[in-house]
């Protein structure tokens, strides 16, 4: 079945430091947008959570506190996200 769209659609993958909404923060962020044509557009950013990666955390995701070191806060990049969404 050949889905049919009227305007893009945006599909989102979160790698975090957990699972808790209220504590935990995002790693990493990834969003695929499917065109009305078929066609897509990716957009992967790396983010400093500012706090340490739990060892359980890196172990599901391979991202690592040395990995997120020089990136950027979610603040930072929040706006990049949301034009490209």
């Amino acid at each position: 079945m050949k889905l049919k769209l009227n305007k893009p659609i945006a599909f989102l993958d979160l790698e975090t430091t957990g699972i808790n909404i209220g504590t935990d923060r995002i790693v990493e962020i990834s969003v695929i947008k499917l065109m009305e044509d078929g066609n897509r557009e990716t957009l992967t950013k790396r983010v400093n959570p500012e706090m340490p990666i739990p060892a359980g955390a890196s172990a599901v995701h391979g991202i690592y506190d040395k990995d997120i070191v020089i990136e950027p806060k979610l603040c930072e990049i929040a706006n990049e996200i949301k034009s490209f969404i």
